[in-house]
């Protein structure tokens, strides 16, 4: 079996980090949630359409939290890393998700 190790470099295009837990009080509308990932709306628009990001669309206006620049910078290098598809960059945040998640529950039963 083969194991790939995948490591994440945090910036935004402009080469400054964003840390996204000072962010996590804060709503964005799509410019400026667009500016701080470092990505046009158009490419926000196509995580929300592929169900990479949540919509949280009210009266036509797109509501983003801190926490969803954290998910849309790792679509982002996932799609330059491995040339994906919006698809396949959905699939591939599901499953590292839900790893993740499995982690958790197993080191949760080893400290019981």
């Amino acid at each position: 079996m083969t194991t790939i190790q995948y490591n994440e470099s945090f910036s935004n295009g402009s080469n400054s980090f964003i840390p996204p837990e000072i962010m996590d009080d804060y709503q964005f509308d799509l410019k400026h949630f667009a500016d701080a990932c470092g990505q046009s709306p158009e490419w926000v628009m196509q995580l929300i359409e592929h169900g990479i990001l949540p919509n949280r669309d009210q009266n036509n206006t797109y509501r983003f939290l801190g926490e969803d620049i954290t998910r849309a910078q790792r679509a982002y290098r996932l799609q330059r890393d491995f040339d994906a598809s919006f698809s396949a960059v959905a699939m591939m945040l599901d499953l590292i998700d839900e790893v993740q998640e499995l982690r958790r529950e197993v080191k949760h039963l080893h400290f019981k």
